[in-house]
């Protein structure tokens, strides 16, 4: 059930209880003035009693009416309202990088992966990937003028990732589509995949490699294994088609519940070992980049967490005074535009921290 319809109908169960609560306290109010009137003066002292405490149950109903009210307005507000906020999103963008060119030389920048490459969810030219090329005509003022296309005059870019693909996708479908680049050409590949081989498919079908939902990590232990081993594969397949070079900058997978694993409140079934299932796989992904050379980690579960379901609870560990609002799109799975622009900075700061080394150096 959407939670705006469970909200809903919380609110109209605890006003129609005010309302019950009211009618029989009126009743009783129409009871004493009915003895008042038939038994005449020598029972006025009786009514008085009962009118002091017909006020008293009055005044505790309206002060539990208070706090009923007052409950249900804290519960939307923590649990269900999920504010988007305004202005740049996650770290800024080191400056200096950017004031001069980096090369002259040819560059393609390739996305590869899921649907948080290709930009489902966000508005036109405001994606992750956009932004790294150029920027939209609302830019922030803090990231002005530092993108890839101002530092390398010869940029140009393909991005083949697919919406809802998981890495056994990537590397059966899109990968074999990718042609050999010239050997002059440098690439920056940017990639994310994995997410969709963990949250597929949301329940609805029992736990399967590329689909995991619902598994424990023992049971899905031997896809861990298969993954890690794909994972390298791919890397392998991508660097193949680069003979000039390439850095490839991957992400892993962010945390919708902010650390708590309660898929049941992200309107999804219960999942118990959920949070241990994305642990295990985040390790394979830092893992298998700390052993490449060319291979960078961009963390996103870090940057993310705050920014999912329990982003308005100021009393959780993971909560962002400076910016306690929601960084996903309304499927849960992708970010929105604040989101993507998290994305983006975090990417570029690595793009320009490790690329225009490797294309000083020349190797």
């Amino acid at each position: 059930m959407d939670k705006r319809v469970v909200s809903a109908f919380v609110v109209r169960r605890s006003l129609q209880q005010l309302i019950d609560d009211w009618e029989a306290v009126m009743t009783i109010a129409d009871s004493g003035e009915k003895v008042l009137v038939s038994q005449g003066g020598q029972h006025q002292h009786e009514n008085r009693s009962k009118r002091k405490s017909f006020w008293f149950r009055l005044k505790v109903l309206f002060a539990l009416g208070i706090f009923l009210v007052g409950g249900v307005l804290f519960y939307v507000h923590f649990w269900h309202n999920h504010e988007m906020g305004s202005g740049p999103a996650g770290p800024s963008v080191e400056a200096g990088f950017f004031e001069q060119s980096w090369s002259e030389r040819k560059v393609l920048l390739l996305g590869l992966g899921d649907s948080i490459t290709s930009g489902f969810g966000a508005s036109p030219g405001k994606s992750y990937f956009a932004r790294l090329l150029s920027h939209p005509e609302d830019e922030f003022a803090d990231v002005q003028g530092l993108s890839l296309s101002e530092v390398l005059p010869n940029l140009e870019s393909l991005n083949r990732s697919v919406s809802g693909t998981t890495s056994i996708e990537l590397l059966e479908f899109s990968l074999p589509k990718l042609e050999l680049q010239a050997e002059e050409t440098f690439g920056i590949v940017v990639m994310t995949t994995g997410g969709n081989d963990v949250i597929h498919n949301y329940g609805r079908t029992p736990p399967r490699e590329g689909a995991m939902y619902g598994a424990t990590v023992a049971e899905a232990e031997p896809w861990f294994v298969n993954s890690e081993k794909r994972l390298n594969i791919i890397l392998d397949q991508v660097e193949e088609h680069f003979p000039g070079g390439c850095e490839i900058f991957l992400g892993n997978i962010y945390d919708p519940t902010d650390g708590v694993g309660d898929t049941i409140n992200a309107g999804l079934p219960r999942w118990n070992e959920g949070i241990q299932v994305l642990e295990r796989y985040n390790q394979i992904i830092e893992q298998t980049c700390q052993a490449r050379e060319h291979v960078h980690l961009i963390d996103l579960h870090s940057t993310f967490l705050g920014h999912g379901i329990h982003c308005k609870k100021f009393w959780k560990s993971t909560y962002r005074s400076d910016d306690p609002f929601y960084w996903y799109y309304d499927n849960l799975e992708d970010p929105n535009n604040r989101g993507y622009d998290a994305i983006r900075r975090l990417y570029l700061n690595k793009i320009a921290a490790v690329v225009p080394e490797r294309l000083g150096t020349g190797e």
